[in-house]
């Protein structure tokens, strides 16, 4: 849900007159009771809302919605507002029909890395959820426990977990794992991080490998060139070997996940270990991730969830909507919006305007001619 019932008289407060589909939040844990008591509006159907609204708020919008996305295209008008997981570096064809209904539209993955920004970054608050979701889903499907555990029938040896990519979802998959007891290795191209994995009860992992180059300005993992990939899953595949479980979480902004877990590693593995590919969405980090599917390889159980953050539905909605209202208030002042270039995080995140894609670093990415300006 875009929107909980705790925001609408922050929103309100702004100016904002907050219209809801009535049943909208009822999955979620938000029923439209709770939303009356606030003061919102409801509306029958989706149609209404976008009929109505001048702001379009939503978590999963066309780009990023692959099931029924599409459908809302119809009913977006030029000149309203949409602010949404958009997903604007995947398709350009996509990007294109958002831009061509000539809406204003928002993209929250583009949110820039500042501090200033932080309590608007959706990205970083659904990574915080899929991660702990990881460790929840690993835990029940693995037949181990996670803790040692000294029993009248001896001794039980804690789960060995290794977690890849120590990103926001990496970092909150290790501590979730370390609180249940296992223990928690972590592998990260970006020596940096080493430090905020140690912090948290987790052995980093350090590969002979040449890492000079291997973040980004915006702290995003850059991707790297074939080779290296070849020798990072060579010396990957022993610490692999020896765990019980992996997660993955490798991620590289506009690009296909990094394949990081080959068969022959997943061969290696003991009997009954699991993998767990939060990368499934971007292709996968292993070799055999099925994107939505759970699957059985070489004794080993292989989960490439989609929108793992969804399964939390209620807390998800909730970061995501005081996500969401920093960001509104922060674009609407005095009942109008304000323009892109009065501000880093309303330029940055602009990504269609007026029928054009006009992220420049969006065109970029997706091979769009950069735009003339007049």
């Amino acid at each position: 849900m875009a929107l909980t019932p705790a925001v609408v008289p922050l929103l309100a407060k702004a100016g904002l007159e907050v219209i809801i589909q009535a049943g909208a939040g009822e999955s979620a844990g938000y029923p439209d009771a709770q939303y009356q008591e606030k003061g919102a509006k409801f509306v029958s159907d989706r149609r209404a809302v976008f009929a109505q609204a001048d702001i379009v708020a939503q978590v999963l919008a066309h780009g990023a919605n692959d099931k029924n996305g599409a459908e809302d295209l119809p009913l977006m008008r030029p000149g309203q507002v949409l602010i949404a997981f958009l997903r604007p570096l995947g398709s350009a064809e996509a990007v294109r029909q958002i831009a061509q209904t000539g809406v204003m539209s928002y993209s929250v993955e583009l949110m820039p890395r500042t501090t200033r920004a932080q309590s608007m970054d959706a990205l970083s608050s659904m990574a915080s959820i899929a991660g702990y979701k990881a460790v929840v889903v690993v835990a029940d499907t693995l037949p181990r426990i996670f803790p040692m555990m000294t029993t009248a029938a001896g001794t039980i040896t804690p789960a060995r977990i290794l977690v890849i990519g120590a990103g926001v979802a990496g970092l909150q998959a290790i501590a979730s794992a370390k609180r249940l007891g296992a223990v928690v290795s972590a592998y990260d191209v970006r020596p940096a991080v080493k430090e905020q994995v140690q912090s948290l009860g987790g052995r980093f992992v350090e590969l002979p490998l040449e890492t000079g180059e291997a973040q980004d300005a915006r702290g995003y993992a850059k991707a790297q060139d074939e080779a290296f990939y070849a020798k990072q899953r060579e010396l990957l595949g022993n610490v692999i070997a020896e765990s019980d479980a992996v997660i993955t979480t490798a991620v590289v902004p506009g690009k296909k996940a990094p394949i990081l877990v080959t068969e022959a590693m997943v061969k290696r593995m003991p009997p009954g270990s699991v993998i767990l590919d939060l990368a499934a969405e971007r292709g996968g980090n292993s070799e055999l991730t099925r994107p939505g599917e759970t699957t059985i390889a070489h004794g080993v159980t292989i989960i490439g969830p989609i929108n793992l953050a969804s399964t939390a539905p209620y807390h998800a909605s909730q970061m995501y909507a005081r996500n969401l209202t920093s960001f509104l208030t922060n674009l609407v002042k005095d009942g109008k919006l304000r323009p892109p270039e009065s501000d880093e995080i309303i330029r940055e995140t602009l990504l269609t305007e007026s029928g054009e894609v006009v992220n420049p670093r969006v065109r970029e990415i997706l091979g769009l001619p950069a735009l003339v300006t007049q």
